[in-house]
C-alpha cells in the first residue's frame, strides 16, 4: 500500500490519460479478447467517471473495458514491475499483454499486482481492465434491495444518497522495485513534554537480515537510527528533542526516509497524539473542535475522478468558512487528497463505504461483513502513516430494519436489526482499533437508530436532521428536540459527539421572506440554530455541516435535477448564504 515514488532506487510511470473504451453488458469481452483490444472503441479520460463523460452512459453500471498501450522503459529491466489502480469501482479485473494478472472487489481503495513475467521489453505493451459497477444487495455500499420508500424510491435503486458513479476514478501506474524492496512502513508519533518519538517499523518483501538506516529531517539538524532486520522486520525508535508538532493551525511535517542496500523510500511525517477525555477530543494533550463538513468527491464531468485543480480549490473555501476538519464520506478519498490534507492541517475522519448497512438476513449480512472487514484492513494499510488521518469510521448510518424518522420518541419494542447490528458494528470497531490504536474509532448513527450502537465508539457520530426531514420549517420545536437528544445522548455515554451530519436543502438564488424551505435564509437560520446549540453544550466536539457542496444523488421527487442540494456552496462552488454564517462562528474576527 506505499504510495508509489520516484526516485534512486524506484521508477514511477503514471497512465493517466485518454483510454478506449468499450460498453459489455453481455459479458463478451474476455472470450472474445477484448483483453488485446476493443473493437469500435470511443475515448474515455482515466481517471475519471464514465458516467460524465458520455450522455447515454449516465445510467450504465454494468460491465465495461479500458484498455491502453505503453511502452516500459528498458532501465527497469533487472527490477520487479507492479500495475496499480488507484480505484476501480465496484470490481476490476486486470489485463497485461492480455493475461489476467488479478481482480480486486471493492472500489475506492487500491491495488496492485506484479508484472514483471508479463512485460515485453522490446514493444509495446498491452493493458486492459474491466470495471463493473452492479448494484447488489451483498455489496458495500448496498443495492437494488426491496425498499419501502413507495414513489420515494430512487433511480438507480441505491440504499444510499449519492450517485454510484463507476469507473477508473484514480491514476493507474506502473512501477518498479528493486528485487529486495521495502513492503512497508508503520510509524507512530508520540510526545513527551517538548520532544517527540518517532516509531518505525519496516517491513521487507522477504525474510531476510540486514541492515539500513532511517533519518528525519526538517528539524534543526538530520536524525538518524540504524536498522537491523531479522526475518525482513526491523524496528526503530527515533527520539526528536524540541519537536515542532504537528496541527491544524501548525501542519509541520518532517521527512523520513527508510534506505536499505538496494532500496529507499521517503515520506512525511507529522509528530502528534490524539485522544478523549471527557467531552473532549485532545489534539497533541490540547482540545480541538473538528468543525467542518462531510464532503463528496464529486464534480461536473469527472465524477468521482481524481480532479486536482478541484481539490486545492475546495481546501482553499473550507478555509475560507474557518473549517479545520472533515469527513470522507461515504468512502476513503484519494491518496493525493490525503497529502494534501497533511500539508494544510485538516483534521480527517476516514470512513469505509459500508453507508447504509442492512441487516436482513444471517446470509447478507456474513457478506457485506466479510467485504467491510477487507475495507478496513485497506484503508488502514493505505492510510494510517497520515497525520491528518485522526479517527477511522466503520460505518455511515447503519440502518434499523424499521426506521420512522416520525417515531422517535422511543419506549417501543426493539427493532429486530438492533443485536445484530450491534454485533457487526463492534466486530468492524474492534478490528480498526486491533490495526490501529493509536487513532480513535466511531461509528456515525441515523437519526431514530438505537442508541446502544454507539456503546464502543471512542467519540458518537451523530447525523440529525431536527428542522429538515422532521419538523421542517418548525425551527423552534426542531431546535428543542435536537437539545433534548443532544443532552440525552451526553447523559448516557458520557462521551465527546460530533454532529457528523446536519443540513436542509437549498436552492441557489431562492429567497424568501419569511425564510420557508428552500430558500437560502432558511438554510442560514437552521446552521446558525445548530451553530449556537453546540456553543453552549461543552461535549459536542465538533461540528460538520452536510454538505461542503450540492452534489449528484438518485433521481427521486426529494432531489432536484437529481442533485442533493444541502451544500453550504453549489456543484461549481458558488457560495450560498449559509457559507457566510460559518464564517461568523469559525473565522476569529479581528478585535
Amino acid at each position: 500500500m506505499l504510495y508509489p515514488i520516484q526516485n534512486d532506487r524506484r521508477n514511477k510511470l503514471d497512465l493517466s490519460g485518454i483510454w478506449d473504451f468499450k460498453t459489455d453488458p453481455d459479458s463478451v469481452g474476455e472470450p472474445a479478447g477484448w483483453a488485446n483490444g476493443l473493437p469500435d472503441s470511443r475515448p474515455m479520460a482515466v481517471p475519471g467517471s464514465w458516467n460524465e463523460q458520455y450522455e447515454d452512459l449516465f445510467g450504465y453500471l454494468d460491465l465495461a473495458w479500458y484498455v491502453t498501450r505503453t511502452f516500459v522503459p528498458s532501465t527497469w529491466q533487472g527490477q520487479r514491475v507492479f500495475i496499480r489502480v488507484g480505484s476501480a469501482n465496484y470490481h476490476g479485473t486486470v489485463y497485461v499483454n492480455g493475461v489476467k494478472v488479478g481482480e480486486h472487489e471493492g472500489g475506492h481503495l487500491p491495488f496492485a499486482f506484479e508484472i514483471t513475467d508479463h512485460v515485453r521489453w522490446d514493444a509495446e505493451n498491452g493493458v486492459a481492465i474491466s470495471v463493473e459497477n452492479e448494484l447488489r444487495p451483498t455489496r458495500v455500499p448496498s443495492g437494488n434491495m426491496t425498499s419501502s420508500m413507495g414513489m420515494f424510491a430512487s433511480t438507480p435503486r441505491t440504499t444510499f444518497d449519492f450517485y454510484p458513479f463507476a469507473g477508473l476514478h484514480r491514476p493507474v501506474v506502473l512501477y518498479s522495485v528493486p528485487q529486495t524492496y521495502i513492503e512497508d512502513i508503520t510509524v507512530v508519533t508520540g510526545i513527551d513534554g517538548a520532544d517527540g518519538t518517532v516509531a518505525i517499523t519496516v517491513t521487507l518483501n522477504a525474510p531476510v537480515t540486514g541492515q539500513g538506516t532511517a533519518t528525519l529531517t526538517g528539524g534543526s539538524q538530520p536524525l538518524q537510527v540504524p536498522l537491523s532486520f531479522k526475518d525482513g522486520v526491523a524496528q526503530a525508535t527515533l527520539p526528536v528533542p524540541g519537536a515542532r508538532f504537528w496541527s491544524d493551525k501548525d501542519p509541520y511535517l518532517y521527512t523520513l526516509t527508510v534506505k536499505t542496500d538496494s532500496d529507499r523510500y521517503s515520506l512525511q511525517v507529522g509528530i502528534r497524539t490524539i485522544a478523549v477525555q471527557g467531552g473532549h477530543i485532545l489534539l497533541n494533550g490540547q482540545r480541538v473542535q473538528m468543525n467542518g463538513f462531510g464532503r463528496h468527491e464529486d464534480f461536473i464531468a469527472s465524477g468521482k475522478g481524481l480532479n486536482l485543480p478541484l481539490m486545492v480549490k475546495d481546501y482553499q473555501l473550507m478555509r475560507w468558512t474557518g473549517a479545520n476538519a472533515y469527513r470522507t464520506s461515504h468512502y476513503p478519498y484519494s491518496e493525493e487528497e490525503m497529502q494534501l490534507a497533511d500539508r494544510e492541517g485538516f483534521l480527517i475522519i476516514d470512513e469505509i463505504p459500508a453507508v447504509s448497512l442492512q441487516f436482513d438476513t444471517d446470509e447478507n449480512i456474513a457478506a457485506r461483513l466479510r467485504v467491510c472487514l477487507q475495507q478496513i484492513d485497506e484503508m488502514i494499510a493505505r492510510d494510517k502513516n497520515h497525520p491528518s488521518v485522526v479517527m477511522w469510521c466503520v460505518a455511515n448510518e447503519p440502518m434499523p430494519r424499521n426506521l420512522s424518522l416520525a417515531g422517535l420518541e422511543g419506549g417501543g419494542p426493539a427493532d429486530p436489526a438492533e443485536g445484530p447490528g450491534k454485533a457487526m458494528l463492534e466486530t468492524l470497531l474492534a478490528r480498526a482499533r486491533e490495526l490501529d490504536p493509536t487513532r480513535l474509532v466511531t461509528i456515525v448513527t441515523v437519526m431514530g437508530g438505537p442508541l446502544s450502537w454507539m456503546e464502543q465508539c471512542d467519540v458518537i457520530g451523530m447525523n440529525r436532521y431536527w428542522g429538515w426531514y422532521v419538523l421542517g420549517g418548525e425551527l423552534d420545536k426542531a431546535q428543542n428536540r435536537l437539545e433534548q437528544e443532544l443532552d440525552a445522548v451526553w447523559e448516557k455515554w458520557g462521551k465527546p459527539i460530533i454532529m457528523t451530519e446536519f443540513g436542509a436543502d437549498t436552492m441557489a438564488g431562492m429567497h424568501g421572506h419569511p425564510d420557508v424551505m428552500w430558500t437560502e435564509e432558511y438554510q442560514a437560520d437552521y446552521i446558525r440554530r445548530h451553530l449556537k446549540v453546540a456553543a453552549a453544550r461543552d461535549f459536542i466536539a465538533g461540528m460538520q455541516v452536510w454538505n461542503f457542496a450540492d452534489f449528484a444523488a438518485v433521481q427521486s421527487i426529494a432531489r432536484v435535477a437529481g442533485l442533493n442540494m444541502k451544500g453550504i456552496f453549489t456543484r461549481t462552488r458558488q457560495p450560498k448564504l449559509a457559507a457566510h454564517v460559518l464564517r461568523e462562528f469559525w473565522v476569529k474576527q479581528p478585535d
